[in-house]
């Protein structure tokens, strides 16, 4: 099951981690983020150990969400050593997820 990251342990949970973290940006209201829920859950299996993964909910945690200017909903950052780098914006087939994962972890 994906990690739920919230204003109070964004910082130690992905900020801090020693590893990639994928933090997908949803809310309950939206249609295409109820969609790539599923997807967000199997990453976390998939990669358990490897990476984390979880889901910040942007209408009960907006100081994450306005300190990385999330606009639109879905959106999924990937952050290493706590910098944001790859993003991707939009409900998107797992394997769009799996080829940017394999890339920041080789």
């Amino acid at each position: 099951m994906a990690a739920v990251y919230t204003d109070s342990n964004f910082e130690a949970d992905v900020l801090k981690a020693d590893k990639l973290t994928v933090v997908d940006f949803w809310a309950p209201w939206c249609g295409p983020c109820l969609q790539l829920g599923p997807t967000i859950d199997a990453l976390s299996k998939e990669y358990e150990g490897k990476i984390n993964v979880g889901k910040l909910n942007v209408d009960e945690n907006p100081n994450v969400s306005v300190n990385y200017g999330i606009t639109s909903i879905p959106c999924v950052l990937f952050i290493k050593d706590g910098k944001v780098v790859d993003k991707q914006l939009g409900a998107a087939p797992k394997n769009v997820f799996d080829k940017k994962i394999q890339k920041l972890i080789a």
